[in-house]
């Protein structure tokens, strides 16, 4: 961050068609080091972020990135969610909001928990876009691949048919009950700029879940068959109760 690497000159970064990144989340920012930033970064973006670097990775990213140039990157599920609803201003929200109205965000994807090394918190991947296709535009799609993983020691996957699954939902950018949901930049203004799918999708049947419907139907099932033990025993519980009393007196 203070030092990159790739760049044109001493005030211009070099360009490119796509980035990837993993950058350390939730990386403590000091905001000083950066108040005349020689590449221009973060004031032209939104703002100079505190606390938390997540969103200076994101700015970097952008800024790297040419007209048409795309981008993924790999953050805490925080990064999404950090000041929306705050009655006070935040600068991370911030950032957000203008990431969004600039229309450069083209998608979140909610990971499932335990896939990492070095954490069990789930992660998100975070999709930038320049100059999005038409179809696209106003637009951010939303996927809850939370549920999508299988058991694995010491760590959980995601299998490889079910990674070409989440990519395929992911570039068809269109609604799929509990997996995905597109959004328009103004309901995620509605939201104060909450970018988190899970805010948006609700999963209901999953292969590791049930419908509640089921489960309620399950629940009313077992209450009924409580009441019926219920009204066979007390009057058998009654008479081993009376035979008790006489034994002492």
């Amino acid at each position: 961050m203070t030092n990159p690497k790739f760049r044109e000159s001493d005030t211009s970064l070099k360009k490119f068609d796509i980035a990837i990144a993993n950058p350390m989340w939730n990386q403590p920012f000091d905001e000083s080091i950066f108040e005349k930033d020689p590449f221009n970064r973060f004031e032209s973006q939104g703002g100079t972020t505190s606390g938390k670097g997540d969103w200076a990775w994101l700015q970097h990213t952008v800024a790297i990135l040419k007209d048409n140039g795309r981008a993924t990157v790999v953050l805490d599920t925080g990064a999404v969610t950090r000041g929306s609803g705050s009655k006070n201003e935040d600068r991370e929200r911030n950032i957000r909001k203008w990431f969004v109205e600039q229309d450069v965000v083209e998608g979140v994807i909610l990971l499932p928990d335990n896939l990492f090394y070095n954490t069990t918190a789930a992660g998100i991947i975070i999709v930038l876009r320049k100059n999005k296709p038409k179809d696209r535009r106003g637009r951010i799609t939303l996927v809850n691949a939370s549920s999508e993983f299988k058991k694995g020691q010491p760590q959980n996957f995601i299998p490889q048919e079910t990674i070409r699954r989440i990519a395929d939902a992911f570039n068809a950018g269109q609604d799929v009950e509990g997996f995905v949901k597109v959004i328009a930049a103004d309901e995620a203004a509605k939201n104060d700029f909450n970018l988190s799918p899970s805010r948006y999708v609700v999963q209901g049947a999953t292969e590791n879940g049930r419908l509640i419907k089921a489960v309620l139907a399950d629940l009313k099932q077992l209450e009924e068959i409580e009441a019926a033990l219920a009204r066979e025993l007390t009057p058998l519980l009654a008479k081993l109760a009376a035979m008790e009393t006489q034994k002492t007196d």
